[in-house]
């Protein structure tokens, strides 16, 4: 675990973060909240473009949770059966749009804690939802930005709550709303777990990372 960077070396990464990517998106395919949430929940333990692939023709006839009841189970895990886990993400994908009728009016709440409460969403994805959707400055930590966060000394932690909290608690406010892609974005392409590419690496100098690849 990296040494806890200082702030003003934390703005200096953020603000080249910043101008390679200005306005940094997340990369699961959705048309709307229902869908956004759906894709990430199906995104655990998968990839990202294993899910937008299933999920291509689903969110075609299936885009709202009386939708998806019509669908039924089965045709839910016709769709998504490439996708580790797919029976038991079926299974909550179908109870949650069930909940989303019965409780919410087919619409999706816009709390961390209304959104625990829908099967298959825990912490991380409802932080994915607020921060895509509605714009709120959620951290979401996932492995690429658990390990950049202790790697780099931006956020480190023992814990995916311990690196959120660091986050939020180190990372200037102006830089809050797209933390957490940027992170994401360089843990996956640029900080990768294996042999990761510090020549290419546009914060090398700054990171305190002790194993550096030539």
């Amino acid at each position: 675990m990296g040494k806890q960077l200082d702030y003003h070396t934390i703005r200096e990464i953020f603000t080249r973060f910043q101008v390679c990517e200005p306005e940094p998106l997340g990369e699961l395919d959705h048309v709307n909240a229902y869908t956004l949430v759906v894709a990430v929940a199906l995104s655990a333990q998968a990839t990202d473009k294993g899910v937008n692939k299933a999920t291509a023709e689903l969110f075609k006839i299936a885009d709202t949770p009386q939708k998806m009841l019509n669908l039924g189970l089965d045709g839910v895990i016709e769709h998504i059966r490439t996708i580790g886990l797919f029976r038991n993400k079926a299974k909550n994908v179908i109870k949650m749009s069930q909940l989303l009728v019965d409780e919410y009016g087919g619409l999706v709440p816009n709390s961390r804690a209304a959104l625990q409460s829908l099967p298959g969403v825990g912490r991380k994805t409802a932080n994915v939802v607020l921060n895509m959707w509605w714009a709120q400055p959620a951290q979401a930590v996932d492995t690429h930005i658990f390990r950049l966060g202790n790697r780099s000394g931006i956020a480190p932690g023992k814990n995916v709550d311990a690196v959120e909290r660091a986050i939020e608690d180190n990372i200037p406010a102006d830089f809050q709303l797209h933390a957490h892609h940027w992170m994401i974005l360089h843990g996956r392409y640029i900080c990768v777990a294996r042999k990761p590419k510090c020549q290419a690496c546009h914060i090398c100098d700054l990171c305190q990372f002790e194993d550096k690849t030539e």
